[in-house]
């Protein structure tokens, strides 16, 4: 049935107009990050598979922003957005380097720009929140996106502890516990639903990244990387059994 009334037409002309314009986003940072990726390949004489890692995790991520574009109700992808993606694109680098680095215990420069490409990721995460509240772009997916981003970044940082064996495999419990609170909401209901903003929680993800980024740093090693890595494991878990708890108990007085 064709769409008649000017405010009909208004609503696919916005559509468009956001399809268009987060196509022409996410173009230009998976084709900076793919180029990125071929200059660190060339420099570092490393492998094809280390472009194709970070150009695949890239346009994964962003196949997922794209899956859940039709709920977001602005007319454009949005400054907050960008910020969000930039950061994606540099947590892929991040995790190619990781994952295709045979040697990455051994070169220390490499651990340092490692550390100062996190610590810029970092440093930006709140930027988006604050570009969102300025220009009036928050959105369900823009939050969602934003906390992807951090729950990669984190599962990335862990398997790097881990690779270094700056401690033993416990530290992918760190990355792996969002997923598993994620696949456990699956089987119970009561996990599945939304939680309110949380301080403490944004403080609990800020100091997992900002552990584990102090953990790369070459001068840290056992046992004091082990130490760092267990508590930052024991304040998540904490965290993660506050917001169990909270919405067992919602769903109980419900």
């Amino acid at each position: 049935m064709a769409i008649t009334g000017g405010d009909g037409l208004s609503r696919v002309d916005d559509r468009r107009s956001l399809i268009r314009n987060t196509l022409a986003n996410m173009a230009c940072l998976l084709l900076g990050t793919t180029a990125t990726a071929m200059l660190v390949r060339w420099e570092l004489s490393l492998g094809w598979d280390y472009v194709a890692a970070a150009t695949l995790t890239l346009s994964f991520i962003f196949g997922f922003v794209i899956y859940f574009l039709p709920s977001h109700p602005h007319r454009d992808f949005g400054y907050a957005n960008f910020v969000t993606a930039f950061r994606a694109s540099l947590v892929s680098l991040t995790a190619a380097t990781v994952l295709c680095f045979e040697t990455l215990h051994q070169a220390d420069a490499i651990l340092w720009i490692l550390v100062g490409v996190v610590v810029l990721a970092l440093s930006l995460d709140g930027m988006d929140g604050y570009l969102a509240r300025k220009y009036r772009q928050e959105s369900k997916l823009g939050a969602r996106f934003d906390m992807e981003v951090d729950a990669f970044l984190i599962l990335i940082l862990s398997v790097a502890a881990a690779t270094l064996q700056k401690a033993g495999a416990w530290v992918l419990l760190i990355g792996l516990m969002r997923y598993a609170f994620v696949a456990a909401s699956w089987f119970i209901a009561a996990l599945g639903a939304d939680l309110p903003s949380s301080f403490r929680r944004k403080a609990v993800c800020v100091t997992q990244v900002s552990t584990l980024c102090l953990i790369l740093v070459p001068a840290v090693d056992i046992p004091v990387s082990n130490y760092l890595a267990a508590l930052s494991l024991a304040m998540l878990t904490v965290s993660f059994a506050i917001d169990i708890v909270f919405l067992l108990r919602n769903r109980v007085a419900a």
